[in-house]
């Protein structure tokens, strides 16, 4: 709504309150339920049996402090009967809602784990809330993800390799990993690959035989435990250039040849 002027200041009042008290011929202080406002004797309405009674000094009553500097205490000049009942309706003290000013809220006037995620509308935050860096792995639900049965942590720098990853001439025994291929050269002697101990379901390992001399010096595949094509035995390539893939799949087939 507008306004010539200055806009009237938003002020809430909250519920009138109502104490009762019973008169015994000798008591003149009877302390409210809460204190009255601005400790004015007009700020309450006072009844004995039903009968209003005058506030102001030399009158009915008055509204005194407290030890704590606080208008509770109701203070007749003559003390109400025996068996009287008096009761007493304080009215509520208004409140001015007070807006802080932009930026004026600060981390110390906030109390620790205040505002959790039932604090914030869904959708509420989104990337223009969030300073850059600001959020660390700390802070994310899931800071990590596997790749290969490796585990990533966010941020870290890994490689990702293309299809099979290919590695230098070997020349004499190795233990071959998951995802690699090899180019092994038996010139000088046979040689023996071992396969990965523990394969998961779609591991793959290549070989080529990299100066046809498979027919003369072999190339044994140990099965480290694991069957090849469903065969508990290791695996003799005697072909001259031969090239092939093994694939994993189980431990009743074991590896299998991807080719033939």
């Amino acid at each position: 709504m507008a306004y010539l002027g200055k806009s009237p200041t938003e002020i809430f009042r909250a519920f009138s309150v109502k104490d009762s008290f019973t008169g015994d011929g000798s008591t003149t202080v009877f302390t409210l339920s809460r204190a009255a406002f601005v400790g004015s004797p007009n700020d309450v309405q006072v009844f004995v049996d039903n009968v209003r009674q005058e506030p102001g000094s030399g009158k009915s009553y008055t509204i005194e402090l407290d030890g704590n500097n606080n208008a509770t205490q109701l203070t007749f000049t003559a003390a109400p009967e025996a068996a009287s009942e008096i009761y007493v309706i304080i009215s509520a003290e208004p409140t001015t809602v007070i807006v802080p000013a932009d930026g004026t809220v600060t981390t110390a006037k906030i109390v620790t784990d205040a505002v959790d995620g039932t604090k914030i509308a869904d959708d509420a935050i989104d990337s223009e809330h969030i300073t850059d860096g600001s959020v660390d792995n700390i802070h994310l639900a899931n800071p990590s993800f596997t790749l290969n049965g490796v585990t990533v942590n966010l941020g870290d720098t890994t490689s990702i390799a293309a299809g099979t990853d290919w590695q230098a001439v070997k020349t004499t025994g190795f233990t071959a990993v998951a995802s690699e291929g090899y180019f092994v050269n038996t010139t000088s002697g046979a040689i023996t690959m071992t396969l990965p101990a523990s394969p998961s379901i779609g591991d793959e390992v290549s070989v080529i035989d990299y100066a046809g001399t498979f027919d003369t010096n072999n190339l044994t595949v140990d099965r480290n435990g694991k069957n090849i094509q469903g065969s508990a035995a290791d695996l003799t390539v005697s072909t001259e250039r031969a090239g092939f893939t093994l694939v994993f799949v189980d431990d009743t087939q074991g590896w299998l040849l991807k080719d033939k």
